[in-house]
């Protein structure tokens, strides 16, 4: 098949080149200039584990193509999909003025029958709002809307996307529903299946899916933070509710809280929408207040410990992304750590494989951003573990002894066991389970 894809962020770069490795055409639109120019020159813009040999596979083959007009991408393409941004706005509804805009666009320069498809995390009823902004100048007979949601996993999107657990297809529309089939067959042939509906049902499947998500996360962080309390060790009690079959064990770790482009947004979106509809949902606000309380748990706990004022003290900082294998720092939990941690007067080392330049925009010289996870606990005063890279997970405990000032951790991730860390004589300091109290000077093992 001809493919557009319009919007060339996580989304859209990750779709377009997974339908260009099963064998169409895909051109990806875009009205950033430079971006454009970089992905013709090889330049992947994004880290995302995998997609670097997918992308020059298909690039070199003349499968995968780029460009800034809109009327160049879509004048062949069967299928024009929609992979825009929906910032959320104050009041937590999605901005639906970039998916609007290309609609408008492609009224005017539509001239045979197009698939239009919402790839983007988009409100209940936005498939509808499409609809009529084609059909302010085009014939109906020349196009039809349909609902696809994505269920990508950054660091792991590419395998999501072909291998998916599931293709959600919303779509009223027969000859559509025949389109996405054609489309969707190669991703599925061991079996899991096309799950078509109507186009609202489809978008709401989305919201559900990362709410109820967030809701799980979120759940297992209040289960952490009364284990402190109770002294009980909230690793036992994930294993032993995620041995129960009706549970499972995914998305049961508790941290510092969520972060991305999706659960925070996704969740508000959702909250809107009810708040719109005369509905109160209790559920997603206190999702939203202890995860808002969460991502400065770790930071609490540091002033805890060494009290208010962090003038004079250097913590070290492993993990930057908001999670593992992704360049991504939006919502991350670090960004709150470290703006706490800097009003509180204390200097940050930090380091993290793939999301240095992303934090160096924002932060410029307010942090030193070091070349690795060892020198940035030199002379540091305690260690803050933010983000779980596999890397971050067994370290030379020796060498690090030997280089911080203080061998104190204070783990979000629970990366560690704690009869393990007590005997390497690290005073450590995790999520839901009891304090490991080594003398913090300890140099003697």
């Amino acid at each position: 098949m001809n493919i557009a894809v319009v919007g060339t962020g996580y989304v859209g770069l990750v779709t377009g080149t997974c339908f260009a490795e099963t064998g169409n055409n895909v051109i990806c639109v875009d009205i950033d200039e430079k971006k454009i120019a970089r992905m013709r020159d090889g330049e992947i813009p994004i880290f995302e584990p995998g997609l670097d040999v997918l992308f020059e596979r298909n690039t070199r083959q003349g499968r995968l193509k780029f460009t800034t007009s809109l009327q160049d991408a879509i004048e062949d393409a069967q299928i024009i999909f929609l992979a825009l941004p929906t910032p959320p706005g104050e009041d937590g509804s999605a901005d639906l003025s970039y998916i609007l805009g290309v609609a408008d666009q492609l009224s005017f320069i539509i001239k045979d029958y197009k698939v239009i498809v919402d790839k983007s995390t988009v409100p209940v009823g936005t498939a509808e709002k499409v609809h009529s902004m084609l059909a302010k100048h085009l014939d109906e007979e020349l196009f039809d809307v349909v609902s696809n949601p994505e269920f990508l996993r950054e660091g792991v999107a590419v395998d999501d996307f072909m291998k998916p657990d599931r293709v959600v297809i919303g779509t009223s529309s027969n000859r559509a529903r025949e389109v996405m089939k054609q489309l969707y067959e190669p991703f599925v042939r061991q079996g899991n299946p096309i799950l078509f509906m109507d186009e609202r049902s489809a978008e709401m499947t989305k919201y559900a899916a990362n709410s109820y998500l967030a809701t799980r996360i979120t759940f297992m962080n209040e289960i952490a933070n009364l284990c402190e309390k109770l002294g009980a060790n909230v690793d036992m009690v994930r294993i032993g509710m995620g041995s129960d079959s009706r549970i499972g064990k995914r998305f049961l770790f508790p941290g510092v809280g969520f972060g991305g482009s999706c659960f925070p947004k996704d969740v508000q979106a959702l909250m809107r929408t009810a708040s719109e509809n005369n509905y109160n949902f209790q559920i997603l606000e206190a999702v939203l207040d202890v995860n808002s309380s969460q991502r400065h748990l770790l930071a609490k706990k540091i002033k805890a410990h060494f009290g208010e004022n962090l003038e004079g003290k250097t913590i070290a900082i492993w993990g930057l992304a908001f999670k593992p294998n992704t360049d991504d720092i939006r919502e991350a939990p670090a960004l709150y750590i470290i703006n706490e941690l800097l009003e509180a007067g204390a200097s940050i080392k930090a380091y993290d494989p793939e999301a240095m330049e992303n934090i160096r925009v924002i932060y410029g010289d307010k942090i030193q951003l070091m070349d690795d996870q060892y020198e940035a606990v030199i002379g540091a005063d305690a260690l803050a573990i933010v983000t779980e890279w596999g890397v971050f997970r067994t370290p030379s405990f020796k060498v690090m002894r030997e280089l911080m000032k203080e061998s104190i951790i204070f783990d979000g991730r629970n990366l560690y066991d704690l009869e393990r860390i007590q005997e390497q004589g690290f005073h450590y300091i995790s999520i839901g389970r009891n304090t490991v109290n080594v003398a913090a000077s300890s140099k003697t093992l």
